[in-house]
């Protein structure tokens, strides 16, 4: 599957009712043989820059979680790979924030830094028009493709 398929992916995902997080990583689940519903259950909290209170965009988060199961930083004694991931992560969530000018979700959806209610929005076509997710599921999903690739961590 190409990247471009994969970011689309995500958005379709997005559009079906996932959250951002969930929509980056369920693009890439297969990569690494990890059940759908597995990787929907692991990235939900994520949701909402973490469980509706707005800090870190679930995009962000699910390119972290991508990029975590493309590395090798299994090992806590391993200091070079972990090195390594956090050095993706930060390469890719600066990309991300050179695009959309924070990585923060409030930002990035220009509300008060809040804890929301925890009861998730009606995903509608208002709800749909007035955020920006699906363009940083979309950018969030190429984005770490290309850094996988990049980097040969992924094959089209």
């Amino acid at each position: 599957m190409t990247i471009e398929e994969r970011k689309n992916k995500a958005v379709d995902y997005f559009m079906n009712g996932y959250n951002c997080a969930q929509s980056v990583l369920l693009a890439y689940a297969d990569v690494f043989e990890m059940d759908e519903t597995l990787a929907a259950k692991i990235s939900s909290s994520f949701g909402g820059g973490m469980g509706r209170m707005r800090e870190v965009c679930g995009a962000v988060s699910g390119m972290a979680m991508v990029l975590g199961l493309a590395g090798k930083a299994d090992n806590p004694n391993d200091h070079i790979a972990k090195t390594e991931n956090y050095t993706s992560v930060q390469q890719c969530a600066n990309t991300f924030k050179e695009k959309f000018g924070s990585i923060i979700c409030a930002d990035l959806l220009t509300k008060k830094r809040e804890v929301e209610m925890p009861e998730p929005s009606d995903r509608n076509a208002e709800y749909y028009a007035k955020r920006p997710c699906a363009k940083a599921v979309a950018y969030a999903a190429e984005t770490v493709g290309k850094y996988l690739q990049e980097n040969n961590l992924y094959k089209e």
